[in-house]
């Protein structure tokens, strides 16, 4: 029996966790993975922020956590640090975990509404372990104890993605994925059905295929440059198109959250690893030029920087088909959307997961494209929607790039969430996507989204302010009894540490 024929085209995160994930789960008796790349093209990666679900996906391939954060110069990390989203001089966490405890038919939320309005409540973050053990710079594992307070968040990673994609390499590879170094010079259709039935490199050699998978980055080599699937452009409601990053030395000491800072035309990021500090600004072109982009990021860097600055072209948006043909575009030839909520790896995970999932067993799939294409469809307009949302509710009045962002149209999608939040204080529900409801009320809340109302039933909940200034002792209490989060990552490098508790990602999104 001849086997089935994987190509991968491009290496870098995306590559390389498509190329773990199938060499893992597809049978090696019937299937051969082949993964093309390129030393001379090289990847985006710039140090990546992750969020909680890279968690599962590295267990779902039985590696080791210990292993993984020593590997990758990774750092633990509780959420992501807006600083100036509201108005200048405003920050607020985005937490994973959530806020305060709900009461019996009534959430958490609605009586902190009730009690800030007579003035009887500390700022939302407050009432959250992980934002208030991020602030303190505080970590350590989450317990599996529903009744622990400790059990309120989970963690994620900041890591090197190339550290990650080349991990993830010698994983794939000693599994028996084959690695072909060299460019694609063409791309050869079936004549007969439009499908890909081969590659041919600059050197002459052909690489045949019955499944493609794109890898290659922005370009979109197979999915947009032989297919021609098409682009939703979403530049209107992101107008971001640029980015300037650098590397500099770490920043001490290592905090366990990324930061995320509102700038002139857009907003600067940093991340810190073990070796480094990852740092860029992603803004609009339009309103700043590169030159000027460069300098602010230079100028505002902690520690001097370990490399010249690398400069980023992008259109935000998606794929109209993300399965074209015999071709899965994943990663950046399936799409971008700016790393404001860290969602990058995310995109390339949920992509891995449905395709393996939904794996063909031939060359025509109808069925399981029309339905991968769906399912990625709702994945990147939600997570759209929320970013456009810290967009949308800033309040500040000096920049012209930051008033468009104010007074710009919104997708209908999320001016209905935003405007049932702004009437009731209720935050729209959905099952599939990214995001829930306690994602959704750190940003509402953190920059200052107050609803007109709030739920009536708070009015029969009794001694209200006092069971939240307990709860809010009880966080002090718990991020005074937490370990420094630079000391508690060194224990990783001491082999001082077991193996890690499950993630408790229900708190975050999706299982």
């Amino acid at each position: 029996m001849s086997l089935f024929e994987v190509v991968i085209i491009g290496g870098g995160t995306a590559g390389w966790m498509t190329a773990a994930a199938l060499a893992k789960f597809l049978p090696q008796d019937t299937h051969r993975i082949t993964l093309v790349e390129s030393e001379l093209i090289g990847t985006v990666g710039v140090g990546e922020a992750t969020i909680p679900h890279i968690r599962y996906f590295n267990s779902m391939l039985e590696i080791d956590e210990n292993d993984f954060v020593r590997s990758t110069g990774a750092t633990y990390k509780l959420g992501i640090q807006f600083e100036n989203w509201g108005k200048n001089g405003d920050s607020y966490i985005h937490p994973f975990g959530v806020h305060g405890r709900d009461f019996p038919l009534l959430d958490f939320h609605h009586c902190w509404l009730k009690l800030r309005e007579e003035n009887k409540v500390l700022p939302f973050d407050n009432y959250s372990l992980a934002s208030m053990a991020a602030k303190h710079n505080k970590f350590m594992y989450p317990t599996e104890d529903s009744q622990s307070i400790f059990s309120s968040y989970t963690y994620a990673f900041h890591i090197d993605a190339g550290l990650y994609a080349r991990y993830l390499r010698r994983y794939a590879e000693a599994l028996g994925v084959i690695r072909r170094e060299g460019k694609i010079a063409d791309v050869l259709l079936d004549a007969d059905n439009g499908n890909i039935s081969s590659v041919v490199f600059d050197d002459g050699f052909t690489l045949q295929g019955n499944f493609f998978i794109d890898c290659s980055g922005f370009v979109g080599l197979l999915i947009e440059g032989t297919l021609k699937a098409g682009y939703d452009n979403w530049s209107h409601w992101l107008p971001c198109d640029s980015a300037v990053a650098v590397p500099s030395e770490k920043v001490l000491p290592l905090r366990p959250y990324t930061r995320s800072i509102a700038c002139e035309a857009g907003w600067r990021w940093q991340i810190p690893l073990q070796h480094r500090t990852g740092n860029g600004y992603v803004y609009c072109s339009k309103y700043i030029s590169d030159d000027d982009a460069k300098d602010q990021l230079l100028q505002n860097l902690d520690t001097p920087a370990l490399a010249d600055v690398r400069q980023l072209k992008f259109t935000a948006g998606r794929r109209y088909e993300s399965w074209k043909k015999n071709c899965v575009a994943i990663g950046l030839s399936g799409g971008f959307l700016e790393p404001l909520e860290s969602t990058s790896i995310y995109l390339i995970q949920v992509a891995i997961m449905k395709l393996l999932e939904l794996f063909p067993h031939s060359e025509e799939n109808p069925l399981r494209r029309l339905y991968f294409n769906k399912f990625m469809k709702t994945e990147y307009e939600l997570i759209r929607d929320f970013l456009i949302l810290h967009y949308r509710l800033n309040s500040k009045s000096d920049s012209a790039f930051w008033n468009y962002c104010a007074t710009m149209e919104i997708p209908s999608s999320l001016e209905r969430k935003m405007a049932l939040f702004e009437d009731t204080a209720h935050v729209e529900h959905y099952s599939l996507g990214l995001f829930m409801r306690p994602s959704w009320l750190a940003v509402y809340l953190g920059q200052g989204f107050i609803p007109k109302e709030y739920d009536l039933r708070t009015r029969h909940v009794k001694n209200l302010d006092f069971r939240l200034t307990d709860f809010d002792n009880l966080i002090k209490n718990s991020v005074a009894a937490m370990p420094d989060a630079q000391a508690f990552l060194a224990k990783i490098h001491g082999d001082e540490v077991g193996q890690c508790p499950a993630a408790t990602l229900s708190l975050y999104g999706r299982n």
